[in-house]
């Protein structure tokens, strides 16, 4: 075998540590962000919180009219209908250029570093205040602490606690039992405890009559008249209300009015008035209970309409004010060696790559969002119906950008708008063709199907297969299919289901 040297000549694509950190830092949502640079600035002692909070970085920009938006010569005609105008040229903001790549040492820090990003979010700052939202809303408890709290109050023995404490245990999260009686005089006689039937059915009507009406019902018809007999006597339409539920239950359910009517002898007034007596039940009397605290987002972007141009700007609580502790910075000198010396040059590298991937995540994040707002200015003047067709390549291919980036840039981002916050991800959706050959997005398509169905008669609701039709009819080709696929989508409920007296 012989032996012998070749030179190749090859390209390799590497991901450098600060590519890898400027990537990771942009598909962070804002809370997540928050986060890491807490742990950032306890781990590097060159950064620090900037309590000046100087403005350094352009958050606002102008919808930009891009090259590439086909649809934007088209809108002009509908934005000036209602009342918009057109938008100017737009140059995304630089501030990366401002940091030098080698950083002077031995001198003032401000006279070199006086661009920096400021940055204090909700919470970031640890002041007072900072987690009021979290704090505002009161534990309303479980459901069986509440009504173990009632049967606590009740003059009952021991053994009856015991049973109205298994059959409490039995309930599920909306406050129905969820076991037979049969199975619960199995779990008391297994503790060693001889009890009858007639005890345990005893001591469930005493369960029953605690705060919600309707816990520890078998069904919903039970729920429903359990909560029925807590009315007062003389609540009007009451005795129709409780043979309705007592022996018509079903027919309602499957909306057979005219078979209810005619078995309770009562006229279309009179059933709707004991309709709505029933509609004011609560079916699920546990789910307040379980309900889970809410969620508050923080949009990452507001999105404004200024003398007739729509204006994008990042929301200054969500960008990270941060920069360079000066005293630390002028503690480095050149000819110094040491370890203490390298380390604090490794700490002040690091903070510059940090701070740069933080303006860079903002930047991207404004390029894009000016750039969905240009694309779907008809979504902000007239509403979901004027929704555009729009993928992530569409907007990689005008700022130049890879699609994945794209993805990671719209990833749990917010957008105030006057219509509404969405998540950066809403205004992307795909398209359906139409009769006369332009392109339908399927968010404008649900709109369209949302807007026939509140329009419907009530006693006659439009079926999928009608629906596709009234579609067709306006020139969007849509099966039955898709239509009961975007139907369900919005949890609509069927035809049947939405059928109500006229």
């Amino acid at each position: 075998m012989k032996q012998s040297l070749q030179l190749k000549l090859g390209q390799q694509l590497t991901m450098t540590p600060q590519l890898q950190q400027a990537i990771r830092l942009l598909q962070l949502s804002s809370m997540e962000l928050e986060m890491e640079i807490q742990q950032v600035l306890d781990s590097n002692m060159m950064l620090e919180l900037d309590e000046d909070e100087a403005q350094t970085f352009d958050y606002t920009a102008e919808a930009p009219n891009l090259p590439g938006t086909d649809d934007s010569a088209g809108y002009e005609g509908e934005a000036a209908e209602a009342g918009g105008e057109s938008v100017e040229d737009y140059v995304a903001p630089s501030t990366t250029d401002d940091i030098p790549e080698e950083l002077p040492v031995d001198s003032d820090w401000d006279e070199v570093f006086d661009n920096t990003l400021s940055a204090s979010g909700p919470g970031s700052s640890g002041e007072e205040g900072s987690g009021e939202f979290e704090n505002i809303h009161g534990s309303a408890g479980s459901l069986r602490d509440h009504l173990l709290w009632q049967l606590n109050l009740l003059p009952i023995s021991e053994l009856d606690r015991l049973i109205a404490t298994a059959i409490i245990d039995a309930l599920g999260d909306h406050g129905y039992l969820e076991i037979s009686v049969e199975e619960i005089l199995e779990v008391v006689r297994s503790g060693g405890i001889e009890v009858d039937e007639e005890e345990i059915e005893a001591m469930l009507k005493q369960v029953q009559a605690l705060d919600p009406a309707g816990v520890a019902a078998r069904d919903l018809r039970e729920c429903l008249l359990l909560q029925l007999r807590e009315l007062d006597a003389d609540t009007p339409w009451l005795p129709e209300a409780q043979k309705l539920c007592e022996f018509h239950l079903n027919a309602l359910g499957n909306r057979e009015f005219n078979q209810v009517m005619r078995k309770m002898k009562l006229g279309q007034d009179e059933l709707r008035e004991v309709m709505t007596l029933i509609q004011s039940l609560n079916p699920r009397p546990g789910s307040r209970f379980s309900e889970k605290p809410p969620e508050y987002l923080v949009p990452d972007v507001f999105v404004r309409k200024v003398r007739g141009r729509w204006k994008v700007e990042l929301n200054p609580d969500s960008v990270p004010h941060v920069r360079v502790n000066p005293y630390y910075a002028s503690m480095i000198r050149r000819a110094d060696n040491s370890a203490t010396n390298n380390s604090l040059r490794t700490h002040l590298q690091e903070a510059k790559w940090f701070i740069k991937s933080l303006q860079s995540r903002s930047e991207t994040l404004l390029k894009v969002a000016a750039a969905i707002v240009e694309r779907q200015r008809a979504f902000l003047d007239l509403g979901e119906e004027a929704m555009k067709p729009l993928v992530l390549h569409d907007i990689a291919e005008v700022l130049e950008m890879h699609e994945s980036t794209i993805s990671r840039v719209t990833s749990r981002k917010y957008m105030h708008t006057p219509r509404g916050v969405f998540e950066l991800k809403y205004f992307f959706s795909s398209h359906v063709s139409t009769s006369m050959g332009g392109e339908a997005s399927s968010t404008a398509i649900r709109a369209v199907i949302k807007k026939l169905v509140a329009a419907e008669a009530p006693d006659k609701p439009l079926s999928d297969s009608k629906l596709a039709e009234i579609l067709g009819d306006q020139g969007i080709n849509v099966a039955r299919r898709t239509v009961a696929k975007y139907r369900e989508a919005m949890q609509i409920p069927p035809s049947n289901e939405r059928k109500r007296l006229g």
